[in-house]
């Protein structure tokens, strides 16, 4: 079973505005990314994005439950956040709480997407 049908069937288990809001999303971030690997990861409830097995390669996750959708970031807390999107207080990463799809396709969206990318690269090229 390819990637998109496991995510699809992950999703059925959720709102269907939250699971076309977390289809759209997903397609943000792999347009965005290039490359990017996404792995679902049904204990956490989470769909994965990164450039590796180890956490330190992890860039964003989707995260849907009962209550809406949210985009985590790793290394959130060092994003710059102009639109003032980012929330959690967690000590590596934020998240953004999904409202609409015109959100999700936001610049902003994107902007955040562009600098946890330059921020992976930047920490990557340190540890090489």
């Amino acid at each position: 079973m390819e990637t998109t049908n496991k995510v699809e069937a992950f999703l059925t288990q959720y709102d269907d505005q939250i699971s076309r809001n977390a289809m759209i999303l997903r397609q943000v971030i792999m347009a965005t990314l290039p490359d990017i690997i996404e792995q679902l990861d049904i204990p956490a409830k989470m769909i994965a994005y990164c450039y590796g097995q180890k956490y330190s390669e992890l860039i964003c996750t989707i995260i849907p439950s009962k209550k809406g959708l949210k985009l985590g970031f790793n290394w959130g807390t060092t994003l710059p956040d102009p639109d003032h999107l980012l929330e959690g207080y967690g000590k590596i990463s934020r998240y953004v709480a999904i409202k609409s799809e015109e959100q999700i396709k936001s610049n902003a969206i994107k902007n955040l997407l562009l600098n946890v990318l330059k921020i992976y690269k930047q920490k990557a090229s340190t540890i090489k």
